[in-house]
C-alpha cells in the first residue's frame, strides 16, 4: 500500500517538532479524518522581493496517519533551502512524486502538507506588512 519511502519519511521523520520564535506559521486540517498539520518557518530575509528570501529552517507537528507524517516530512525537505516564491509553487503531486506515490485515498494528506506550507508562507509575510 505505502512505497518505502513513505514509510521511511514515517518511521523516520525529518523537521518534526516545534520551533521556537518562528516567523511563520500555517495549519492545515482534514474535518473527515481527523488530521492536523502544523507548518514553522524561519526565514532569512534578503535584498528586493520579500519572496526572494530563503526558508532557512522548517519544522512541523502532524497529528495523523503514516500518510499524514509521511506527506509533512517530505514537504519540510522539499521546502528547505527554497526562496518563498519557489516553496510556494510546491504541489501535492510534487510531495507526492517525491514519495515515490500515494494511494490515492491518501492524496488528501499531500494536500494538507503543501496548504500547512502555503499558510506559514503567508502568516510570514502578513506579519512582514504589518510590522511595517
Amino acid at each position: 500500500m505505502y512505497t518505502q519511502k513513505v514509510i521511511e519519511h514515517f518511521n523516520n521523520p525529518q523537521n518534526m517538532g516545534t520551533m521556537e520564535n518562528p516567523d511563520g506559521v500555517g495549519v492545515a486540517g482534514n474535518i473527515a479524518c481527523g488530521d492536523e498539520m502544523k507548518i514553522y518557518i524561519k526565514v532569512r530575509e534578503t535584498e528586493g522581493d520579500k519572496k526572494s528570501s530563503i526558508i532557512e529552517d522548517i519544522n512541523f507537528e502532524t497529528l495523523g496517519c503514516a500518510a499524514a507524517i509521511a506527506t509533512s516530512s517530505m514537504v519540510t525537505e522539499l521546502a528547505k533551502g527554497k526562496t518563498l516564491a519557489e516553496a510556494e509553487k510546491i504541489t501535492r503531486n510534487d510531495v507526492a512524486q517525491a514519495l515515490g506515490s500515494l494511494p490515492p485515498i491518501k492524496m488528501h494528506c499531500s494536500n494538507m502538507a503543501t496548504e500547512a506550507l502555503k499558510k506559514a508562507i503567508e502568516n510570514y509575510l502578513s506579519r512582514l506588512e504589518n510590522s511595517n
